[in-house]
């Protein structure tokens, strides 16, 4: 509201200014008269904005978030338009650095990791790169022989160091722009001594932590492991067994806390189960299969 006082000697004159600033629509909401003359106080009321339309979410959309059991917070986000397009603003896509350092293959028990390394090591064989390939699982039982299976496989060896110094040591060995896949232990999130070997084991080697998260976990526990990942160094995200579990919501859950993600395991193949995840890719898995 546009609000002014205007003074004359009679009436008529200060309306006669109200009128010449403010138009005809000018509302009077007092008069005053003074010693020598009135005092008008006058109003206008801006123009009415445009009605802007409330765009309804697609209901589609809506039902598969919330199949996906997607979190409050992100499905708001999530409904505004374009599904590829509000999932490359909402959350990080990136490409594991494989060339530029070691990659610490990272995650709790039974998620994975070891078969991922096997699935990044057949990509890398594949286009016809050699990876220095390190397994630092000495806790599970058969972890060094399966992927010494992967390994021999594909013609590559296998490194066994089951010690920050000893992977250090296997690291002096490396090639010069070899890529390093290190396997590691399944480490307890909620085990600050695990968690912090960890770390003294990414510091060691100057390696990448990259998660490896299976689809299907509650949202909330999926958020509280990956923060606690994330306080350790991790970065990036790779989600697996989306093969076995329908429901992604966890998935994105654990990358709304700033972990990007970078790779799904889609599959039990070491040739073609495991892809880049992009915008569109997560778009249509998200929307896949929801009525």
């Amino acid at each position: 509201m546009r609000l002014k006082r205007y003074r004359a000697a009679g009436m008529a004159q200060a309306m006669a200014q109200v009128r010449a600033e403010l138009g005809a629509d000018a509302l009077i909401l007092a008069t005053q008269r003074l010693g020598n003359g009135v005092e008008v106080t006058a109003a206008l009321e801006p123009d009415e904005a445009p009605l802007t339309p409330l765009v309804s979410a697609d209901p589609k959309l809506v039902a598969a978030l919330d199949f996906h059991g997607v979190p409050a917070l992100l499905r708001g986000e999530l409904q505004r338009g374009d599904l590829a397009t509000t999932l490359a603003g909402a959350f990080g896509f990136a490409a594991l650095p494989l060339e530029e350092r070691p990659l610490l293959i990272a995650g709790p028990p039974g998620t994975g990791k070891t078969l991922t390394v096997a699935r990044l090591a057949t990509r890398l064989v594949m286009s016809g790169i050699k990876p220095l390939v390190i397994t630092a699982d000495g806790k599970r039982a058969g972890a060094t022989e399966q992927l010494a299976a992967f390994t021999k496989l594909l013609g590559i060896s296998l490194v066994v160091a089951c010690h920050p110094v000893t992977v250090g040591r296997a690291l002096t060995r490396r090639e010069p722009d070899t890529p390093v896949l290190i396997d590691c232990p399944g480490c307890d999130a909620y085990d600050p001594a695990q968690v912090e070997e960890l770390s003294a084991l990414a510091s060691t080697a100057n390696a990448a932590i990259v998660l490896v998260l299976a689809a299907g976990l509650d949202p909330a526990e999926a958020v509280d492991v990956a923060r606690i990942y994330a306080s350790a160094g991790a970065r990036l995200l790779i989600a697996t067994k989306l093969d076995l579990a329908r429901r992604l919501g966890s998935i994105l859950a654990a990358a709304g806390t700033g972990l990007a993600l970078a790779e799904a395991g889609i599959g039990p193949g070491a040739a073609d189960g495991l892809l880049p995840i992009t915008p569109a890719w997560l778009a249509a898995r998200l929307l896949s299969g929801v009525s």
